[in-house]
């Protein structure tokens, strides 16, 4: 399967060899926890948060207005993130805890594994949140695991060289690096170190020829609420959500660290740097979007997305078309002008031809959306979702984005055509054009997921 297409082809050498930089940019992608679409200003006006580093990269790359985390959830969205895969396909619906066992195979193809074979160091700094295995079985509490605890299967496993984190936001007091547990720390102390580590390693990879990748989940606005105490009031917000709004604050400012690190190294004008969001806010709906966190509905998984590559990316550009973190694989393999394989990246499409410009024409055929307890596809204008009751509801997002008003029976022909083409989707093992895949999951459309295919 080829995903660089000619006319991306020839973007890409234009734009390459027109700044004279290399092929091989560095890759920081910057995956806040729980931020809705609403929240950043650049994103919506009135929002009552401050975000200044967001909203600068807004200001110096592309915005994209119609971005979609692979689902509702934490888990499923970092399965389909680094997979370039829909988590429904493997029946995950919900969300790991820190002794779930691992949920990407070694041999999968994953967005580490595929830069570090084409020459990049990868680390992955932050919240992991898709299992691995304890050499201990379960070493100690489910909050706290004890220092020297060892593990397998974890991020080293599907393509990291270096990796510094936490299981889960449940479990944000035991930090691991590599495949050890090296402390227990505070809640309101894991994300300063966090930070800390991540400007460590790209301090580190500044003085190397190679190319790097970072992936930096952060914690913050997910629960725990823990602002550091130089955070505490800065937000603005008032009232019951003062804190919460430090802490959407804080986290922002550990984007603006990262930027600012990459521009004193002389590395920004090599670097694309992608920040965006796993889920919609819990419990925050933002209007016009309808619901939040965990919904099947726009505000559970419409997500602020914005991309930065100097004398790329336009400065100030924007991009309407629909895109899912699914498609993150596929436009590292364009970018590497290389093939993937044909079990790897089954629902991933390129937006490199985007990035650099051509926002006219769309390459998704449709997406898939999931919730713990609803699935949807979208194509055009039209979303039909799919609810475990077995009811279906049909919306036109271009004259209703909040979903107020189900059309389904007056366009009858719309139902059919979108459910027969969800179908193939699911028959065929994938969305993209390509050889027939093996699901991991059986899934009925008119009614509760079903059986497990073992």
């Amino acid at each position: 399967m080829k995903y660089l297409s000619f006319l991306s082809a020839v973007l890409l050498s234009t734009y390459v060899h027109a700044a004279g930089t290399t092929e091989k940019p560095n890759i920081v992608l910057v995956l806040f926890d729980d931020i809705g679409y609403g929240q950043p200003p650049s994103f919506r006006e009135d929002s009552p948060f401050k975000t200044p580093n967001f909203d600068r990269l807004v200001r110096e790359g592309m915005r994209f207005t119609d971005a979609h985390s692979a689902a509702s959830n934490c888990t499923p969205t970092r399965y389909g993130l680094m997979t370039g895969r829909y988590p429904s396909r493997i029946g995950q619906f919900g969300v790991l805890k820190t002794y779930n066992p691992p949920l990407i195979p070694s041999k999968r193809v994953t967005v580490a594994s595929l830069l570090q074979m084409h020459g990049y160091h990868t680390a992955c700094i932050g919240k992991w949140h898709l299992g691995l295995n304890w050499i201990d079985g379960k070493p100690g509490t489910p909050k706290k695991v004890p220092v020297g605890a060892k593990l397998a299967d974890g991020p080293l496993t599907i393509g990291f060289d270096y990796f510094c984190g936490f299981t889960h936001a449940g479990n944000i007091r035991t930090v691991i690096e590599q495949d050890a547990v090296i402390a227990n720390v505070e809640p309101v102390d894991n994300q300063p170190l966090m930070l800390e580590k991540a400007l460590e390693y790209i301090q580190q990879r500044s003085a190397e020829e190679k190319p790097f990748f970072l992936y930096f989940p952060t914690c913050p606005p997910h629960t725990p609420i823990v602002p550091a105490t130089e955070f505490v009031g800065r937000s603005g917000v008032q009232g019951k959500e003062s804190l919460y709004g430090d802490w959407v604050f804080q986290g922002d400012y550990m984007l603006g660290q990262l930027l600012d690190l990459l521009d004193h190294k002389g590395l920004a004008d090599d670097t694309l740097v992608i920040a965006t969001g796993d889920n919609g806010a819990a419990k925050r709906p933002y209007p016009p979007l309808r619901q939040a966190k965990g919904s099947i509905y726009e505000g559970g998984h419409r997500e602020p997305f914005v991309a930065r590559w100097p004398g790329k990316i336009k400065s100030g550009a924007e991009c309407h078309q629909t895109i899912c973190l699914t498609d993150i694989l596929a436009t590292c393999a364009d970018l590497l002008n290389t093939e993937l394989p044909e079990n790897a990246g089954e629902d991933s499409v390129s937006m490199l031809s985007y990035l650099l410009g051509d926002v006219a024409t769309p390459r998704r055929e449709a997406t898939i959306h999931q919730a713990p307890y609803g699935l949807a596809i979208r194509q055009g204008p039209w979303k039909l979702v799919f609810h475990d009751s077995g009811k279906k509801e049909l919306f036109n997002l271009d004259s209703d984005l909040s979903e107020t008003t189900d059309v389904a029976e007056g366009n009858a022909a719309m139902v059919d055509r979108l459910t027969k083409l969800f179908q193939r989707y699911i028959d065929r093992g994938r969305s993209t054009p390509g050889a027939r895949q093996r699901n991991e999951f059986s899934l009925a459309l008119t009614g509760n997921r079903a059986r497990v295919e073992r």
